[in-house]
């Protein structure tokens, strides 16, 4: 039985274009890459179909920024910068190629980042990453909390000593260290980053009454 060949659909150029914008756009919202996987920042899809900007869903809200820069300024006062490296604004870890995680905060052992290119991503690991919520697009997992644990777990096998997430919305901190026990705190508690070194977030950004 002869088998007929259906023919070709024609791409016109609009087409074309509009694929190819289509992909310029998906590529520029990749928040972090598992495996090979890409995972967007969150209502990525609305800016695909025009209702929301790039800016829009990749910007950080007013407390989000507020504790990251004053967590970031309270570090960068007490710690030996001759010892550790404070970086910010997402920095990229990078596990291997085309697997890399964005960190709000990460502290570096100034020594592990010699040699590297400062125009990459870091292919050490940071001693501690600091986290406030996340930008992701939590579609792919099948809940917040599988996604928090999955990179918090990911971290930590690469070599992070310690992951510290704060969670704006409900006002707590989960502290997650290789071999024992996580724990989740109020933001009225200290939370120790390193020996000596330790803040209380109401106190960083106090809660409004």
């Amino acid at each position: 039985m002869e088998t007929v060949q259906k023919p070709k659909r024609t791409i016109t150029p609009e087409q074309q274009q509009r694929r190819a914008e289509r992909s310029r756009l998906l590529k520029s919202m990749v928040y972090e890459m598992w495996d090979g996987k890409p995972l967007y920042y969150a209502g990525y899809q609305d800016v695909l179909k025009g209702q929301k900007t790039i800016e829009q869903v990749m910007s950080s809200s007013i407390l989000q920024s507020r504790m990251a820069v004053r967590i970031a300024a309270y570090l960068l006062s007490v710690l030996d910068l001759e010892q550790y490296d404070v970086l910010g604004n997402e920095i990229g870890v990078q596990f291997k190629k085309g697997d890399w995680r964005a960190c709000d905060i990460a502290i570096f052992n100034v020594a592990d980042l010699a040699g590297q290119d400062e125009t990459k991503y870091a292919w050490v690991a940071p001693k501690i990453a600091i986290e406030i919520d996340t930008k992701v697009d939590l579609n792919s997992f099948d809940s917040s909390f599988e996604y928090y644990e999955k990179k918090t777990t990911s971290l930590l096998e690469f070599g992070v000593e310690k992951v510290i997430w704060l969670f704006t919305r409900s006002r707590k901190v989960w502290i997650a260290e290789l071999g024992k026990d996580w724990l989740i705190r109020d933001w009225d508690q200290p939370v120790e980053v390193l020996n000596g070194c330790r803040f209380v977030p109401d106190e960083l950004v106090p809660t409004k009454k």
